[in-house]
């Protein structure tokens, strides 16, 4: 297994936040997006609650709650859905309100500049706490686990899924050229130093065992790609 090479915990350049903005994620967003919506109907409560605020950890430029509100609404399943994305990098930010405004969607997504590793929320406040790929930038990613799980109320949803990191560096290659083919050659290279920066499903399961979780919950869902889905007792 490749050893863990730590990549700069927040992308805050210009020049950064709009290659990320410019990477085709279309696909892997909107796998996410529909995977999420299944996990929160398969937990959904028998008197009809359904979860209603989600706080999205690491939403970069806010593809992903656009995206997942987008297929709520062409399901009928928005109804009162409202998402609080947050992310670290000023200049993610930046274009995630670009984003935001041209879809319509400032009523429902609100941005804040926090860090997931220091939430000012308070417990329980969330009915669910979800992200794509925020892990692989923490150095220490246990303290933003358990930073969601505290603001996930009982019953709530946690949703992450992030890249998996390679065996070596020849699979790591691969990788970059099955998925990356379209891309410039800076966003190849983020996407290779994100992959080196990546956890391993052993490391992830280590580490949601550690605050009481199944780690069964972890599956490796894509052949670049964990994903963790539990309820917060």
């Amino acid at each position: 297994m490749l050893s863990r090479v730590l990549e700069p915990e927040a992308m805050d350049t210009a020049e950064e936040a709009l290659d990320y903005d410019t990477i085709d994620h279309a696909e892997v967003n909107r796998r996410f997006a529909a995977d999420l919506l299944t996990a929160l109907a398969d937990g959904q409560p028998g008197d009809g609650a359904t979860e209603r605020h989600l706080l999205d950890l690491g939403t970069g430029t806010a593809q992903i709650p656009i995206e997942l509100l987008r297929q709520a609404r062409t399901a009928n399943r928005a109804a009162g859905l409202k998402i609080s994305a947050v992310d670290l990098a000023a200049e993610m930010l930046v274009l995630a309100k670009r984003n935001v405004a041209a879809a319509g969607m400032n009523d429902v997504i609100r941005l804040e500049r926090l860090d997931a590793k220091t939430l000012p929320y308070p417990d329980g406040r969330f009915d669910g706490v979800v992200s794509n790929s925020i892990v692989h930038h923490i150095p220490e990613p246990g303290e933003a686990l358990a930073e969601a799980v505290r603001v996930t109320r009982s019953g709530g949803l946690l949703f992450f899924r992030d890249l998996c990191r390679p065996d070596d560096l020849d699979a790591l290659d691969r990788l970059v050229t099955l998925h990356a083919a379209g891309s410039n050659e800076r966003q190849r290279q983020l996407f290779a130093q994100s992959l080196h920066a990546a956890l391993s499903v052993d490391e992830i399961r280590g580490l949601v065992a550690a605050l009481g979780f199944d780690p069964a919950t972890v599956r490796q869902s894509t052949d670049r790609h964990w994903t963790w889905s539990a309820r917060k007792a």
